[in-house]
């Protein structure tokens, strides 16, 4: 065991813990989409993005741009995974971290 996992032993099992060896982000409204393609590309038994943007036909830069967090997974893509994965719409948005029981648009006596 190096000294770095000796010092920082929490940090390292979460990294290997994780998806494909990526630590948690940190803030409550920072999802995971990541891991979302992660789960999805293991789901489904393709070896890249490339393979789940032909099954999703969704073209491989928006994947990037959803890996890395330039661009939110949207509501198309959403439903799109659901139908090619039969993954709920539920199920996938626990792999990205929303664990919201409430999403949307809020009515005025409801807003925090």
């Amino acid at each position: 065991m190096t000294k770095q996992i000796q010092q920082h032993p929490q940090q390292y099992a979460a990294r290997m813990t994780g998806l494909r060896n990526r630590l948690p982000r940190s803030g409550a409204n920072s999802f995971r989409s990541a891991d979302l393609l992660d789960v999805l590309i293991d789901f489904l038994g393709l070896k890249n993005d490339a393979a789940l943007g032909r099954e999703l036909r969704v073209s491989a830069p928006i994947l990037s741009k959803i890996r890395h967090g330039a661009l939110p997974v949207s509501a198309a893509i959403l439903i799109r995974m659901h139908e090619v994965s039969g993954l709920s719409i539920h199920e996938l948005r626990a792999c990205m971290g929303d664990h919201r029981a409430n999403f949307g648009m809020f009515d005025e006596g409801e807003r925090k």
